[in-house]
């Protein structure tokens, strides 16, 4: 059983001109204006989806690669503590 979402009527204001692209465009595709425009629709929401999800991840990205950076310093810190503790014992051999 397939259920149709409602469906509601709007009015848009359009130049001639690209009223005329979108028409024959249309009619390319052999589709009606309505789905060639709904069609339309559906691609932009999709796409600033997608570039807010990209957004997103790009921020998540730059803020982690503060947060790995503070790490590496912490862990270089310590192995060179343990580097000069380890040479330290070592010249305390010879």
């Amino acid at each position: 059983m397939i259920v149709l979402a409602h469906q509601k009527k709007i009015l848009i204001s359009l130049p001639d001109t690209l009223l005329t692209e979108v028409d024959n465009l249309a009619t390319t595709q052999k589709i009606n204006r309505s789905e060639f425009i709904r069609e339309a629709m559906r691609r932009y929401v999709k796409e600033q989806k997608h570039a807010s999800l990209a957004a997103s991840l790009k921020k998540g990205y730059e803020e982690m690669a503060d947060i790995n950076i503070e790490i590496a310093e912490i862990c270089l810190k310590a192995d060179n503590i343990q580097q000069q503790s380890y040479e330290e014992k070592l010249a305390e051999c010879e």
